[in-house]
């Protein structure tokens, strides 16, 4: 099991043009060896270069204001936890209504391996007391400036001629360090005592109990192993370590820890208290933490530097000279993402991307899709975790040396998490893949880099990855491949056959599964996976476009018999799903039955997104594009309030608010917009562009980017702050808007 971190480097760039930048956005633990030796002052922490120019400029671009109720929500949360580096804890902001929180970050929430729970309603929570008085400064009545930063949470409390400062950033993929700058601004010397408390919200385990040390307060946790809601190894830790020498008391669920000595401030100066808080699942590394915080708070501001100036280049990538309406936008989208990195842990080996850090089952696990999207996204602004987030996924590449499924070699399973099945994993999930869309990934990323390593490392994973469908998902052997779902003790019976093959696609009830039958794919005699029986146009765009993607990468990496075969191939599949896929008669392209019948006739499945893939690879004919953007332009099929429904509005099926048989999902509606773009419809690519930003609620405002919306109304449905979502959008912005 891994509990550390990958230390690498990036670069931004714009995603037409490569440009060359300076300098690097570090992703791994502390600073590097020549900072370390030669540090150099810094200004201090309260000085407006620390907030560093750009993101002074987006206060609050994504709201993460609030108070959790509760240890847990079965639900979706609604509080954005901030959380950066890879973390898997975050915090919140007290709102202005929420003064009793005034001088705490509220929660953290941390993620139990799997799950997402909060510790308390605010877990160190500072107070200030007059000592000649003996009384306590009432923070909860201050004058309050809150907001939260791209890379920092500020609050800023002024009452009874002090200002309080407090300020939060995530340090380690494991540490957030919090500085509270106390500033006398009265015209008398005063001595302060300074006290820090938290109280747990319980939970129905009993998990967490309170151990004061040294410096602070650790928070231990016992084993637990609810696979569906809960699961510790019972090493996990919780500590806050202080820079000063504190003294601290435990009464239940609750401590206090208090300063020694009180603190004297002449009028006009400061004082500055410094404290981390760390969260880490081995006893190893939470050791190494410590052993890490101790430098941290030996040398806070180089820290800070160092975190002001990535987050500055993630900044200067995406926001650039631009003067758009919709910058905030892609700003929301960079912090949605860092938000839901997290960093090697468990059985995950490299830095991903969790689908919603918001969201029960979306918080510990990286789906394959997801991941491919995301790592697009991320690479306009940080290419080396995008490579990390790739590799996340190939770690758990199935091989030839399988002692369980070598036919399955190549694959890449649905979903990995913090626990194996082994382990005790239950979301873990290798009854399926999902579809291939690696390769556009990687050449994408590649297109920002140049880093041919990179290229030569991921090629024949990639070719084994395209093999695999082939082997395993083309029935007749015609080079046409179906959704399907593997060989595998939960594929027991036609209906999770099915089951398993919708996820496959990624649309888990779209209409055109609904009639679907099972096909046995064997090999030697065996079985080697399942099949359905229909040819899915999407599927095999996307195998068309990795085609095409491999050739590329064959002609750099000096393969040229690869990149012929590719290319022949790629003709092939594209000439097939223009001959037998598209519709003179409705003028659109449909998944297709074991006769080759388009499923609008075979089954009476109407028209849905997946039929603009063509368009987005460039298989169309432009006759054909020009007939199915005929028909995305009209408001009575995919032209709603807000376009581009997963389901046309004429379709017997559509449901607005039904995940894939109406919803509009932000990837889809990107695929569909960049094929317009392709097939010369410029204009029209930008004016969905600019609907789907001014109609889906609360994307040009600070709510979270949800996972997907209401084609009628706008409205935002299921997950919040979904990652494949705003990488969706994040790269819209920077090519429409």
């Amino acid at each position: 099991m891994r509990d550390d971190n990958s230390s690498s480097t990036g670069r931004s760039y714009n995603r037409r043009q490569i440009l060359q930048t300076t300098g690097l956005a570090g992703l791994g633990v502390g600073l590097s060896e020549t900072t370390r030796s030669n540090p150099s002052p810094y200004p201090a922490e309260n000085d407006s270069n620390f907030i560093s120019g750009l993101a002074s400029n987006y206060p609050s671009t994504l709201d993460h204001t609030g108070v959790p109720d509760t240890a847990f929500s079965d639900a979706d949360m609604d509080i954005t936890p901030f959380a950066d580096r890879g973390a898997w804890h975050g915090y919140a902001l007290p709102s202005k209504d929420d003064t009793e929180y005034y001088g705490t970050f509220t929660g953290p929430l941390y993620i139990a391996q799997e799950y997402a729970w909060f510790l308390s309603k605010g877990f160190v929570n500072i107070s200030v007391s007059d000592k000649k008085s003996g009384t306590e400064i009432p923070l909860n009545e201050a004058d309050a400036k809150i907001a939260s930063y791209p890379g920092f949470l500020r609050q800023t409390l002024s009452v009874d001629g002090l200002t309080v400062t407090l300020d939060l950033r995530f340090v380690t993929d494991r540490t957030a360090l919090v500085t509270a700058t106390i500033r006398n601004n009265s015209e008398n010397q005063r001595t302060l005592s300074i006290e820090w408390s938290g109280k747990l919200l319980g939970n129905q385990y009993d998990a967490p109990s309170l151990t004061p040390h040294k410096d602070g307060i650790q928070v231990h946790f016992d084993r637990v192993r609810e696979t569906w809601a809960y699961m510790t190894s019972g090493e996990e830790l919780f500590q806050v370590n202080h820079s000063k020498p504190t003294t601290t008391e435990v009464d239940g669920g609750s401590y206090t820890t208090t300063l020694n000595p009180a603190i004297t401030i002449s009028p006009g100066d400061e004082e500055r208290l410094v404290w981390t808080e760390s969260f880490t699942f081995t006893d190893v590394r939470a050791q190494k933490e410590q052993e890490q915080a101790r430098e941290i708070l030996k040398r806070p501001d180089e820290y800070i530097k160092s975190v002001s100036s990535r987050w500055n280049q993630y900044l200067s990538a995406i926001a650039k000279s631009s003067t758009s309406d919709y910058k905030k936008v892609g700003i929301k989208c960079l912090e949605t993402l860092i938000g839901n990195w997290r960093s090697p842990a468990g059985a995950i080996q490299h830095d991903g991307m969790t689908p919603s850090i918001s969201y029960k089952w979306f918080a510990g696990g990286f789906w394959a899709w997801d991941t491919w999207k995301q790592a697009v996204g991320t690479t306009q602004f940080a290419p080396e975790l995008a490579k990390q987030l790739i590799r996340s996924m190939f770690d758990y590449q199935v091989t030839h040396s399988s002692d369980t499924r070598p036919q399955d070699a190549g694959m890449i399973p649905d979903l990995i998490a913090y626990n194996t099945p082994d382990n005790g994993g239950g979301n873990w999930n290798e009854r399926n893949s999902k579809p291939p869309l690696a390769a556009w990934a990687v050449w994408e990323i590649y297109r920002h880099t140049s880093d041919s390593d990179f290229l030569e490392e991921l090629y024949p994973l990639l070719v084994a990855y395209h093999d695999w469908w082939y082997r395993t998902r083309d029935h007749d052997d015609n080079g046409i491949a179906e959704y399907g779902a593997t060989v595998h003790s939960t594929n027991d019976s036609d209906e999770a056959i099915v089951t398993a093959a919708a996820w496959e696609s990624g649309m888990d009830n779209a209409p055109r599964f609904d009639d679907s039958s099972v096909l046995k794919n064997c090999y030697d005699g065996n079985i080697v996976g399942y099949s359905l029986n229909q040819e899915s146009v999407d599927l095999n765009s996307y195998l068309y476009a990795e085609k095409k993607y491999l050739a590329k990468m064959a002609n750099e990496i000096g393969k040229e018999d690869d990149e012929k075969r590719y290319l022949c191939e790629a003709e092939s599949v594209g000439e097939y799903i223009r001959t037998h896929m598209f519709h003179e008669e409705t003028g659109f392209f449909y998944d297709i039955d074991t006769e080759q019948r388009p499923l609008i006739e075979a089954r009476g499945v109407g028209r849905a997104i997946h039929g603009v893939i063509p368009l987005w690879t460039g298989i169309a004919t432009q006759a054909q594009a020009d007939s199915v953007v005929k028909t995305l332009t009209k408001e009575s099929e995919f032209n709603t309030y807000l376009p581009l429904p997963t389901v046309s509005r004429s379709a017997p099926d559509f449901d607005p608010e039904s995940y894939w048989r109406g919803n509009v999902w932000l990837d889809q509606a990107k695929f569909a917009i960049e094929g317009l773009a392709r097939y010369g419809y410029d204009t029209t690519a930008t004016k969905f562009s600019k609907k789907l930003f001014q109609h889906g609620d609360g994307i040009m405002g600070n709510t979270p980017i949800h996972e997907n919306y209401n084609p009628l109304t706008g409205e935002r449905l299921n997950a919040p702050n979904f990652s494949w979502s705003a990488a969706s959008l994040l790269t819209l912005y920077q090519d429409f808007l």
